[in-house]
């Protein structure tokens, strides 16, 4: 798909690599974006730093008639959507013994069923208009996991797996999906990780590359036009998960040996 003259809704979009892809898609031409977080200020920025073309909503992806509200405000103001970006995402920093059962529902809330709601609101529209685009902001976590943040890898190994279902299920009818999987990025999301958790701190350390959101955007884009399911910023992800699939056994005691490393 390429974004030009097309109307595009992006979550958790007030900053990070939402502001950066709603930004980009009006760069590209896009017809409409709007821009929805639970920051109202911070998404009514964003509006105004593209103009006339971008609406800003207050929503809550955990709320699904919040979702259903915004695409309903996308469809009045700029026309059917053929884009949803779904990307507000939450870490935790913690792990198996400090992560709340609060932790772990709001968690999965943001991470793996905003996705779900996004779907159901879009895809029965998409599909009688004969096509559209769910872009889900995933992370390289839910592929390779997580080191120091439990809620977080699960939450997004389960936002995959929901969109592989989606693609599996709806190709046919027009529906195309990708997942984003980017890893370090600077974001205030990945801050919080830093300051929560020592192990998820250096496991970002040693993970090679932060990339700047404007960077993911740019990828986004490339991906886009290539309609591929994933999205990888950083291309290593693609041969982390090559070797795991490849030898699952040995992965899993590399990654073991990794995490006991952080921790010294």
């Amino acid at each position: 798909m390429r974004v030009r003259d097309r109307v595009a809704v992006v979550t958790g979009a007030a900053n990070g690599i939402g502001r950066a892809m709603a930004l980009r898609f009006a760069a590209e031409g896009a017809a409409g974006v709007l821009v929805a977080d639970l920051d109202e200020a911070g998404a009514t920025a964003v509006a105004g730093e593209i103009g006339d073309r971008a609406i800003a909503v207050r929503a809550d992806v955990t709320v699904e008639d919040d979702v259903r509200s915004l695409v309903d405000t996308a469809e009045r103001a700029l026309g059917p959507v053929d884009l949803f970006c779904s990307n507000a995402g939450i870490i935790t920093g913690h792990g198996l013994e400090e992560a709340s059962d609060l932790e772990w529902s709001r968690t999965l809330a943001v991470n793996t069923m905003a996705h779900v709601y996004a779907a159901r609101a879009v895809v029965p529209r998409m599909v009688e208009r004969g096509g559209g685009y769910l872009l889900n902001t995933c992370s390289a976590a839910g592929l390779v996991s997580c080191p120091g943040d439990a809620p977080y890898a699960v939450s997004k190994a389960a936002a995959i797996s929901f969109a592989e279902w989606l693609a599996i299920h709806y190709m046919a009818k027009g529906i195309r999906v990708s997942v984003l999987c980017p890893q370090g990025v600077r974001t205030a999301m990945m801050r919080q990780g830093l300051e929560e958790d020592h192990i998820t701190a250096r496991a970002v350390e040693a993970s090679g590359a932060v990339l700047d959101p404007e960077d993911v955007a740019g990828h986004v884009i490339d991906g886009l036009d290539a309609e591929r399911f994933y999205i990888f910023p950083h291309p290593e992800v693609a041969d982390f998960v090559r070797m795991k699939v490849d030898d699952p056994d040995r992965w899993l005691s590399g990654m073991s040996r990794f995490v006991e490393s952080l921790s010294r």
